[in-house]
């Protein structure tokens, strides 16, 4: 187990009827603030009455910015950043998804920085001054960006899509009700489930040795988050099975699971390509690369691919035939995203061949190599993506 430091400053307000708390706990934190949303999803369902209502109560004053769309993008953050400096706010209150709440992390960050907030992305320099507070009610549980330092951001112009990270950035509390998923629709649910999995595979699939608490922590969120997604997949009402999958999902990014041994993110950097150049949903371009990267590092690192096969997806064989307990396990996880209604090829993303180099070569160009547990070069990723590719998939 490697050296950590962790601290999370996010305090969770879980349960029933939460939201209707926002205003005094936004009083004690500032009295002017950003309210930010995307569509008008929250309005339809009555969750910005709701918000505003308790803000006024608690004589807390805001400027409100919507129109924050899936992969959000920098023009809006540049607005919300100049409104925060025009009305002098001080705080971002995020009501919505993980897109929202990264759009308020970057605003957050843009307003005290001098420069141009992009800079950061590009650099992963930290902030010199501390970002705005910033406070979420969670709509969809996806992400887990309500208790994470981290932002993802499209630049549409240059078509990147880069990720951030600052411990000033986790929020300083977020209010997780599950009532408010019940409206979601069943392709919202299915890719928050790829997502938050993918959160926990991005630290679970290591190289350090002695990590026996954090990967038994992994397989229970595992288990966890998919035994409560096919209690969803028939009925979208149920609120325990919700309750688990939110705490799951905020369980599975708030970096607890990934203390003590060092992580991966190549299936992240190399999906943020396809929603950087194709607008493709998170969790549905998961979905595709995840099993693609699992077949093509696997074979390097069969001791925890057999253990994820085993307890995990519950795979039963000799251990002396380790590749076919690995190659039963990654059925049985796409089998699982299918069950969901995901994707689990390029082709049902509307992504060619031809499309891979530049997405490839993208997705190495800011850090280089991506991967931790394989360290992924150029020809690694776009082997990777072909992987993904339906001609291949029983590779």
């Amino acid at each position: 187990m490697l050296n950590f430091v962790y601290d999370n400053k996010t305090t969770l307000i879980f349960g029933k009827g939460t939201h209707h708390e926002t205003g005094p706990l936004l009083k004690p934190l500032g009295k002017k603030i950003l309210l930010h949303y995307g569509s008008g999803s929250i309005k339809r369902s009555g969750l910005y009455d709701a918000v505003t209502a308790s803000l006024k109560a608690a004589g807390v004053e805001y400027e409100e910015l919507g129109g924050v769309q899936a992969n959000p993008t920098l023009p809006l953050v540049y607005e919300g950043i100049r409104l925060c400096r025009e009305h002098g706010l001080g705080l971002v209150l995020a009501v919505g998804g993980g897109s929202v709440i990264d759009s308020a992390k970057a605003i957050a960050l843009g307003v005290p920085y001098e420069g141009d907030v992009w800079e950061l992305y590009l650099s992963k320099k930290q902030p010199q001054s501390d970002p705005l507070p910033v406070a979420t009610v969670l709509t969809i549980p996806a992400a887990g960006s309500e208790s994470s330092p981290n932002t993802v951001i499209t630049n549409e112009e240059t078509r990147r899509k880069l990720g951030y990270g600052s411990p000033k950035l986790r929020p300083v509390f977020s209010i997780i009700n599950p009532e408010l998923f019940f409206t979601l629709p069943r392709r919202q649910m299915a890719n928050g489930v790829s997502d938050m999995m993918s959160h926990i595979f991005e630290r679970y699939f290591t190289r350090t040795p002695h990590t026996d608490l954090s990967d038994s922590l992994c397989e229970a969120t595992l288990r966890t988050i998919m035994k409560n997604a096919r209690i969803l997949n028939g009925n979208l009402n149920d609120y325990n099975a919700w309750a688990e999958i939110a705490f799951s999902g905020n369980i599975a990014h708030n970096n607890l699971l990934g203390v003590g041994r060092e992580q991966d993110w190549g299936c992240h950097a190399m999906e943020h390509e396809l929603s950087a150049l194709h607008h493709v949903d998170h969790g549905a371009g998961l979905a595709v690369v995840t099993p693609a990267w699992m077949k093509y590092v696997s074979p390097k690192h069969q001791e925890i691919f057999v253990q994820f096969a085993v307890n995990v997806m519950k795979v039963e064989g000799s251990f002396r035939e380790p590749s076919a307990i690995i190659r039963e396990g990654i059925s049985r996880l796409e089998r699982f995203y299918r069950e969901l209604g995901l994707p689990t090829t390029m082709e049902e993303l509307n992504i060619l061949p031809g499309d891979f180099p530049l997405m490839a070569e993208q997705a190495i160009s800011v850090r280089g190599p991506v991967g931790s547990l394989e360290k992924l070069d150029i020809r690694d990723v776009q082997a990777i993506y072909r992987l993904g590719c339906s001609n291949f998939q029983h590779a």
